[in-house]
């Protein structure tokens, strides 16, 4: 179990005062504990490809147009190059979540399909939905356009808006998307316990700040 939780982990750190330092542990660890990717901010790409470009087991994600999602698809689109550019293999943007809620499901399409188009062939594309402000009804749209858009995996929160990934909207998106698209659980998810959860209501991928806890199976403390 060890192994598998921690193939599926992002080790992430997205705090705003993030140092440099504590990027190098964050990639260091993710190399010693073999975890799928560290999670870094924008600012960060760089810095994590040149430490773990020798390791490429552990990938380089970030994140577009995170936490709101309130940028326009070309900022995104930019982003994303940029990102890429700088070393990331996975991207994972934000929807434009006052779009979803409006219903401008055109808009939302073209939010995710300018991530999608750029990262194509050279990075996984994740959409995250912010589910903790969404409803049922809403966080299915918001899957069914991801797919749509052809997304790589959906994910369920930035970390960031009050809530996180519960075993319900894991077991939701993963009804709405099939058995062949991605989907990760990100934010509160601080133990071996909850993480087996999430895996087994059909989450793929885990994003969290604790994933050195969850493989040792330990209590993790709050953040991400």
């Amino acid at each position: 179990m060890t192994v598998t939780l921690g193939k599926m982990i992002d080790h992430t750190l997205l705090k705003p005062d993030a140092t440099k330092d504590q990027i190098v542990t964050l990639c260091n660890e993710a190399k010693e504990y073999k975890f799928a990717s560290v999670c870094v901010n924008p600012t960060w790409v760089k810095t994590a490809y040149e430490i773990l470009k020798d390791t490429p087991e552990v990938k380089v994600c970030t994140v577009i147009g995170f936490p709101l999602g309130a940028n326009t698809p070309e900022v995104k689109a930019f982003e994303t190059k940029n990102a890429i550019e700088n070393g990331a293999t996975e991207v994972d943007m934000v929807i434009n979540v006052g779009a979803l809620k409006d219903k401008d499901d055109d808009l939302v399409l073209k939010d995710i399909q300018a991530v999608v188009n750029e990262a194509k062939g050279k990075a996984l594309s994740k959409v995250i939905i912010e589910t903790s402000l969404l409803t049922d009804e809403e966080k299915v749209r918001a899957c069914k356009l991801s797919v749509k858009a052809g997304a790589d995996y959906v994910k369920t929160s930035t970390g960031f808006s009050g809530g996180g990934a519960t075993v319900e909207d894991i077991k939701l998106m993963r009804k709405t998307v099939g058995p062949d698209l991605g989907v990760k659980a990100s934010g509160g998810v601080r133990d071996r316990e909850s993480a087996q959860g999430m895996v087994d209501a059909g989450a793929t991928r885990i994003g969290a700040s604790a994933g050195i806890a969850i493989v040792k199976g330990e209590a993790g403390q709050a953040g991400y």
